[in-house]
């Protein structure tokens, strides 16, 4: 195999594992090269994805020796990608009936799931999670494309308990959005007692949902490593959770005046 070829295969297999220990061992038989060469290998695509701000090899020392790929994102391409999501999230016909914003259709595009994935498991990597948990339905995708960089699972907390997730535990909480009670379950074969959490969200008014899942956590005497929400809102001002990252933050929306405004959340200050 030419090496130009080798290093080709090693990127693919690095950036189709992120957050998994890789054994040197392993892709050395797999490739049919020494060590010493994919150790040289392994040294150009490091230069190269630090230079690109794309992501961190880290060397695992050890009998089998390995590597493990850690996604990051370059503080100017993050800052470029929440510009350009205020753009199109701050158009006037975006506002539904009673002041919400329909934001569903960029949610569902595989480009900005897999950075919004890249932004958070860059910033909570270093927390440790054991896993990622979110509330059904749409932080499911947010929380997916994070959990895979993180390369950890993800667990959902339901609104309504279903058969097949066997013996739960729920919560009732007040909705931050509508104010309405609402209720929360989690199978109690989810979460392993003492699991260290990362809770995602795709929005977040008062805190209601996230407090929520925090209290669900509680039962499980689980720990919350931290919070990320894609996009919160700037009142009230003082929610009922603290410590989170927000990737974008809705100041206001002017249904007369067919207005948004939207400003960057505090991502950009945590990731310097």
């Amino acid at each position: 195999m030419r090496r130009s070829e080798r290093i080709v295969r090693l990127t693919r297999t690095l950036m189709n594992h992120p957050g998994e220990p890789l054994s040197l061992t392993d892709m050395a038989d797999q490739l049919d090269a020494a060590k010493s060469s994919l150790s040289e290998d392994l040294a150009i695509i490091r230069e190269v994805m630090d230079e690109d701000g794309e992501g961190t090899l880290r060397t695992q020392m050890g009998a089998a020796g390995g590597v493990l790929f850690e996604v990051n994102v370059a503080w100017a391409k993050a800052r470029e990608f929440l510009e350009r999501a205020i753009v199109r999230l701050s158009q006037g016909e975006r506002i539904l009936p009673g002041g919400y914003l329909y934001m569903s259709d960029l949610l569902a595009e595989p480009d900005v799931l897999r950075m919004v994935g890249k932004m958070f498991a860059k910033i909570f990597s270093p927390m440790a999670p054991d896993l990622v948990l979110t509330v059904e339905t749409k932080g499911i995708p947010l929380t997916v494309m994070t959990a895979q960089y993180l390369h950890r699972p993800f667990v959902i907390a339901r609104r309504d308990h279903r058969v097949t997730e066997g013996s739960s535990v729920s919560v009732n909480y007040v909705s931050g959005s509508d104010r309405r009670i609402q209720t929360m379950s989690l199978s109690k074969r989810s979460i392993k007692q003492g699991a260290r959490v990362l809770i995602i969200d795709d929005f977040m008014k008062a805190g209601g949902t996230v407090k929520a899942m925090s209290a669900l956590l509680n039962e499980f005497e689980a720990n919350v490593v931290g919070t990320g929400v894609f996009m919160e809102t700037a009142e009230p001002e003082g929610k009922l959770v603290s410590n989170y990252v927000s990737l974008l933050t809705l100041s206001q929306v002017d249904e007369m005046r067919q207005r948004v405004m939207i400003e960057p959340g505090n991502y950009l200050k945590e990731s310097t």
